[in-house]
């Protein structure tokens, strides 16, 4: 390409690509498969890449494939792919490019696990720069240690002895707390809620419910509690899961343990297979 524009610090690929469409006066899309003609659209180029894909468009963009690949995601394990949002959540009011248009979008804007910027260590804010008041402010240590334990499974593939991403979809499903409250308010109590008891009475007040498993990326002022959940289970070990199945009834009661006896089952051939290669 004759004008190329330099990217900025931790740029979002298909933002990078949307500022040379706009200098060009072309739809990004067209910028894409100008250099990948099957891509099928700018978010699937962000989230997966091969590395031959990435070594074209490094060579169309005069840029070399490692800076290619950490605009990405293509390296971020599949089991957090469910974290990444489609759109900007979070902002940095330090990291921010400005007010330049169209206006740059950083990787870690989407990255539904984080709480402060990986950039600058700074609190992270609401896309408009706001800061709502976390009511989660006595678990802010778990809650940073749970940051760290998402971090290292998604960028590293570093786990412990299950996945975090895993415990945090678990934590989302819904459960029933004793007395059984009225049905009208069934919506509002979930698995997390047995870990983080502050929870419910969030959630009542701001009278929205919590994501579901499927998508579990919380509002940034309530995401500091899923953080130290997963962080608290991870640190108890797999008794604790068995212990919060006890918070559920029905056919969520037979999901959760299914998949929390697969993710201990997971461990246990893990184990077994070290052990193995001792011998």
């Amino acid at each position: 390409m004759p004008v190329r524009l330099p990217p900025y610090p931790d740029e979002l690929l298909s933002s990078w690509i949307n500022r040379h469409a706009s200098f060009y006066a072309v739809p990004p899309l067209v910028v894409l498969r100008h250099c990948l003609p099957h891509a099928p659209s700018l978010r699937a180029a962000d989230l997966d890449l091969g590395n031959d894909e990435i070594i074209r468009l490094a060579n169309m963009f005069s840029s070399e494939p490692a800076v290619v690949r950490r605009m990405t995601f293509t390296n971020v394990a599949q089991s957090s792919h469910r974290l990444i949002a489609t759109r900007p959540v979070q902002c940095c009011t330090n990291c921010s490019p400005g007010c330049s248009e169209p206006m740059p979008i950083l990787r870690s804007q989407l990255l539904g696990w984080r709480i402060t910027c990986p950039l600058c260590g700074d609190q992270l804010r609401d896309p408009d720069g706001s800061e709502a008041p976390c009511p989660f402010h006595q678990y802010r240590g778990a809650a940073l240690r749970g940051q760290t334990l998402l971090d290292d499974e998604a960028e590293r593939g570093i786990q412990t002895w299950t996945s975090p991403a895993e415990i945090a979809q678990l934590l989302l499903m819904r459960r029933i707390p004793r007395p059984i409250p009225s049905p009208h308010e069934l919506w509002r109590f979930r698995v997390l809620g047995a870990i983080v008891p502050d929870l419910d009475n969030v959630v009542a007040t701001d009278h929205e419910s919590l994501p579901t498993p499927a998508s579990p990326i919380l509002p940034l002022h309530m995401r500091p509690a899923l953080l130290a959940g997963v962080a608290i289970v991870e640190r108890a070990g797999p008794e604790m899961l068995r212990m919060l199945r006890g918070h559920m009834m029905g056919g969520n009661r037979t999901r959760f343990t299914d998949s929390a006896e697969n993710m201990i089952a997971r461990v246990r051939r893990s184990r077994a297979s070290s052990q193995m290669q001792l011998i």
